[in-house]
């Protein structure tokens, strides 16, 4: 990650049709890691749009639950981000039940793997 883990907190809150990441700085104040987290997750959303998964996979492995169908969505997934005064959020949506599972199993995996840096 571009920006401290240790300075930052993701949340991955589960929606009806996909769910909602948002990233923030611990302190609303350090502009540092709000600007890197904003680059960051712009950048991230961009190549999701395009099934391209390889940063997470990079991080928590290839074996990821949800992974393997998110490189598939092949567009139906809608994904939008959003700047947030203390960071940024990107938000999953799709009519398919598939596709919004993954994103649930993926969230979770996400959770666990980065530990006291996310909650739900």
């Amino acid at each position: 990650m571009p920006f401290d883990l240790e300075r930052t907190t993701h949340r991955f809150s589960r929606t009806d049709t996909g769910g909602v990441q948002t990233v923030v700085a611990d302190d609303p104040r350090d502009s540092t890691q709000i600007t890197l987290v904003q680059q960051h997750l712009s950048a991230e959303v961009e190549r999701f749009r395009r099934g391209d998964f390889s940063d997470p996979a990079r991080i928590h492995g290839t074996e990821m639950p949800g992974l393997a169908t998110l490189r598939a969505h092949g567009g139906r997934i809608t994904i939008t981000y959003e700047a947030v005064p203390d960071g940024a959020r990107a938000t999953y949506a799709t009519d398919d039940v598939g596709l919004r599972d993954a994103l649930h199993h993926w969230f979770d995996a996400q959770v666990s793997d980065h530990g006291p840096h996310a909650t739900r």
